[in-house]
């Protein structure tokens, strides 16, 4: 009765808990604390998006439970935003399901497609859902490199050739979640090929499909001739349309893969709030001002970011896409390792970040931050940064920061 059980024993701990839990001592404790760790959305979602949330809610009928595989409009929705934005056709009753969160929806594929044992090649590093939705589930992981490339394909090659059992999943993320890298078509042509010919299927998170700052945008996996053979893909309305608390996401794609988890969140729920599937209705099919604003609003927040950080003393290389840059740590503190420099930084700064290491051992000595403050808060926590780093010998440029 003592020992842990089984999949509790599979889950180290959780490491970006512990910056978190100083954060919110440190708030408890009235300190002002610019929180750039979690990737929150600050903004609100549009507001005919709540008036048809409140809309739907005000009927008496509105509260019995929802659709699992979500309410027949979200699905078609979403079918046409992937005709509109990527020109890919899919059926809304056989190659789309809506989840509670493309985390939710990672994880419930996972658990649908697993057996004890089974080899999942994951970025490393990564979001940790990519990983451990696995482990959960039973899983081994065998890392890939986050980075696309040649040395990504190698990695392939090796992992289908020596690995035993043979790899059955693949997992990627572009735009990434931690380190904000981007790909092309050409790269997802290769990805699916290589599947094809290996057997692999392949899980494709696209969270951050409308936060790009290229002039070309992001591309999705299923664009690709073929794709759906092998591939499903994951979207989110957490950061397009700010609403991430709304927890409302998507799996569309390959029918058996999308069947499956279709099968498993039948056992395990009922679907998001009705009211809220409906005002995700309307997000989708309504104005679209707001993603563009939302897509400016994070690009002038990187620029603000990458400029008063630099000038400060700590060099933070230009993210493509995403709400997130990733950081190498300051080179003179580098063997703090990233845990223990963002405690220090929330410590003494006032500045809550990501330690790198919580998305894989491929994420240390670096750091996430979220750019989740406005552009005022940032300029702020570049100010303690230039504190924090002086009092350790690391001086700024000749220009200080702001």
């Amino acid at each position: 009765m003592d020992e842990e059980f089984y999949r509790i024993r599979r889950l180290p701990p959780y490491v970006i808990a512990e910056v978190n839990a100083m954060r919110a001592a440190a708030r408890a404790r009235g300190e002002d604390i610019i929180d750039l760790g979690m990737g929150n959305p600050d903004l609100p979602p549009p507001p005919h998006v709540i008036a048809k949330l409140a809309e739907v809610a005000a009927k008496p009928d509105a509260h019995g439970y929802s659709a699992s595989k979500g309410i027949p409009g979200l699905r078609r929705a979403q079918a046409g935003y992937y005709q509109r934005r990527f020109g890919v056709d899919l059926d809304p009753e056989t190659e789309v399901v809506v989840t509670l969160g493309s985390k939710e929806g990672l994880a419930n594929l996972a658990q649908a497609i697993t057996a004890p044992g089974d080899v999942v090649l994951a970025p490393n590093p990564s979001y940790p859902i990519h990983t451990f939705g696995f482990i959960i589930a039973g899983a081994t992981i065998r890392s890939i490199p986050t980075t696309p490339g040649p040395e990504f394909f190698d990695s392939l090659e090796r992992a289908v050739r020596f690995t035993v059992p043979k790899p059955t999943v693949m997992v990627i993320g572009y735009p990434s979640n931690p380190t904000a890298e981007v790909v092309d078509l050409a790269f997802y042509a290769d990805v699916v090929a290589f599947a094809k010919e290996h057997g692999l299927y392949v899980l494709s998170d696209l969270a951050y499909s409308e936060i790009y700052f290229d002039d070309v945008p992001t591309p999705s996996i299923l664009q690709v001739p073929g794709a759906k053979d092998v591939a499903v893909e994951f979207t989110s309305m957490s950061k397009t349309y700010s609403m991430a608390g709304w927890r409302i996401g998507f799996a569309v794609g390959n029918r058996k893969l999308i069947g499956a988890l279709t099968r498993v969140k039948s056992y395990l729920d009922y679907g998001a709030f009705t009211p809220i599937q409906a005002a995700a209705v309307a997000a989708i099919n309504g104005p679209q001002d707001i993603v563009e604003q939302n897509r400016q609003l994070y690009r002038k927040r990187r620029d603000v970011l990458v400029e008063s950080f630099g000038r400060a003393g700590w060099e933070i290389p230009s993210p493509r896409a995403s709400m997130f840059a990733w950081a190498p740590l300051p080179p003179a503190l580098a063997q703090m390792g990233s845990l223990e420099f963002s405690k220090q930084l929330l410590t003494e700064a006032g500045v809550a970040v990501a330690p790198g290491v919580g998305y894989g051992e491929m994420g240390e000595g670096f750091v996430r931050i979220a750019m989740v403050e406005n552009e005022q808060r940032l300029r702020q926590a570049a100010r303690n940064v230039k504190r924090f780093l002086q009092k350790r010998g690391v001086n700024a440029p000749a220009q200080s920061a702001d």
